[in-house]
Parts: C-alpha cells; sequence; structure tokens
C-alpha cells in the first residue's frame, strides 16, 4: 500500500505539528510532499496532480496547524481497508465561533439562494458516521476518489463560487458516488493563536477558585 502524506501550508509549520508527524506509527510505503504557498487549494491540486500520476493508493492530508496522536494513520487506514473512500477524524475551528469541522448540510440555500454550510454540531460522540462535507486538516480518502473527481470536473480543489477547496471538493466527491465518513473517536488538536490579556489572566484565577 502506498500512501502520501500530504501537507498544503504557508511559510511556516507548527512546532507542534511537527513532533506529532514525527511520532505517527506508519506502515506500508511512506512519502510526504509539502507544497507551500498562500493559495491552498492550489497547493491541493498540485498533490493530487501527483498522487494520481505517481498512482499512490491513498493520500492523508494534514494542515500544518494540527495535532494528533501516533496512532492517527493506523486508525484513518483501517477504515479505508473496509471500504470507505474518505474517512476525518473530529476538530474543531480555533477561531470564534468555535464549531466541529464537519457539516451536516453543504450547498446552496434553496430560500437565500447563497452558499450554506451547516456545522454538525450535536455529533454522535466516538462513533463514526456520514457527513455532507468536512475540513481536510486531519482525513484520508483513497486515489482512486481523486481520480474519479479529476476526470470528471478537472482539478478537485479548485474553489466554488462561495465555499473553499474543501467544502467544493466534498461537494465533487458526492457527485461522482463517494460518501463522506468522521470517526469521532478520531480526536485531532487546531491549533491557535491566543492573546493573553489581563482579563484573560483573571478568568484562569477564577477557574481556579
Amino acid at each position: 500500500m502506498r500512501t502520501m502524506i500530504a501537507i498544503p501550508c504557508g511559510d511556516t509549520v507548527q512546532a507542534l505539528f511537527m513532533s506529532a508527524c514525527l511520532g505517527l506509527q506508519l506502515s506500508g510505503e511512506i512519502n510526504y510532499m509539502i507544497v507551500s504557498g498562500s493559495l491552498i487549494y492550489d497547493a491541493r491540486n498540485k498533490i493530487s496532480e501527483r498522487a494520481i500520476a505517481e498512482e499512490y493508493d491513498r493520500v492523508m492530508w494534514l494542515d500544518s496547524d494540527m495535532t494528533f496522536e501516533p496512532d492517527l494513520f493506523k486508525r484513518l487506514s483501517a477504515h479505508l481497508d473496509e471500504g470507505k473512500d474518505f474517512i476525518t477524524g473530529m476538530y474543531f475551528k480555533r477561531k470564534a465561533p468555535v464549531t466541529p469541522v464537519v457539516y451536516s448540510y453543504c450547498g446552496i440555500d434553496e430560500e437565500e439562494k447563497i452558499p450554506k454550510a451547516i456545522p454538525y454540531e450535536d455529533y454522535p460522540r466516538d462513533s463514526v458516521f456520514q457527513v455532507a462535507a468536512a475540513g481536510m486538516g486531519g482525513c484520508m480518502m483513497t486515489v482512486d476518489l481523486l481520480r474519479k473527481v479529476q476526470e470528471k470536473f478537472g482539478c478537485p480543489f479548485s474553489p466554488l463560487i462561495g465555499f473553499g477547496e474543501d467544502f467544493s471538493f466534498c461537494q465533487r466527491a458526492l457527485i461522482v458516488g463517494s460518501s463522506l465518513w468522521c470517526d469521532s473517536s478520531i480526536k485531532l488538536g487546531h491549533i491557535a493563536q491566543q492573546i493573553i490579556t489581563e482579563g484573560f489572566y483573571d478568568s484562569i484565577r477564577r477557574t481556579k477558585t
């Protein structure tokens, strides 16, 4: 089994992310591909093109602001071994409002005629369930799925109007007959920036009393 670990990023990556990568428990033939640039969708398209051209079996996507357990690769792989072609772990937005980065709806709102995505806030805990869309911060998919999306739509991650590259890919994946899954027992962390103020300090002190 040949797996590409794909890391689209800006100019830098987080130290905690690199530490998590170095601790991954990997198996099979593994290669990393890091593409940096200001257009994340372009980085994802380049990675996808190479994964298809070089006939990889799977791609594990990792965002460079994530943390995860050493068994992430093994647990995501197990779902694909069972026949799924897309699986994500559970993580949350790093900026307010903090919501899960899995969605129960993603599409054009029929009444308002605008792009809309509804977070799956009351998601099943520690379960495997289908979603309408998900972020790509910590997920795995088959290259066969990438190939199907590419053959029908061209570049898999080029944004649709009103959506980012991850939502756009998910909508295309559903059209070509895929199903998107989340295993909420696989926990990932989203590295955020916190401005430490006196108010923040006071709120920490209140929780200790």
